[in-house]
């Protein structure tokens, strides 16, 4: 059975039960409303790298979170992770490896209907292309001299 911070837990419920359990043992106070007002307004993912046997946790951020606030999410998240009684990850009664990432990066995405505006394929390419042919950049794949 999976455990996540002391509550049982099925593999595709991680994210969701990790960051109920994160908010419900956060307390109280200025920096934990923070804290409180970020993580319910983002998106945590999970994902277990079978050959390191790592258990990764993504706090995907939003664009205006400021770094004053990120710094606070992670003082905050740090100091519940310590003073908690219960292993953040625990799988048949061993204790796991685990990390937390925070982030803002969006992947672009290059096709489909929510296509990210100037990602489609040759676009994404074109500053490359551009700097291969820009004038004044010499192609050291031309004969310079006349070697007739």
């Amino acid at each position: 059975m999976w455990k996540i911070l002391g509550e049982d837990a099925i593999y595709i419920d991680i994210p969701e039960t990790w960051k109920r359990r994160m908010l419900a043992m956060c307390g109280e106070g200025e920096k934990e409303d923070v804290f409180k007002k970020i993580v319910s307004g983002s998106e945590v993912t999970y994902l277990l790298n079978g050959t390191t046997e790592e258990h990764t946790f993504f706090i995907n951020l939003s664009d205006d979170i400021t770094p004053e606030q990120i710094q606070i999410l992670a003082d905050v998240t740090l100091d519940i992770l310590k003073k908690s009684e219960y292993p953040c990850i625990e799988v048949e009664k061993q204790i796991q490896r685990y990390q937390i990432i925070i982030t803002n990066y969006h992947e672009p995405e290059i096709i489909g209907l929510n296509k990210t505006p100037g990602m489609s394929s040759g676009a994404v390419f074109m500053p490359i292309i551009k700097g291969l042919s820009s004038p004044g950049r010499e192609n050291t794949n031309t004969v310079r001299d006349n070697f007739w």
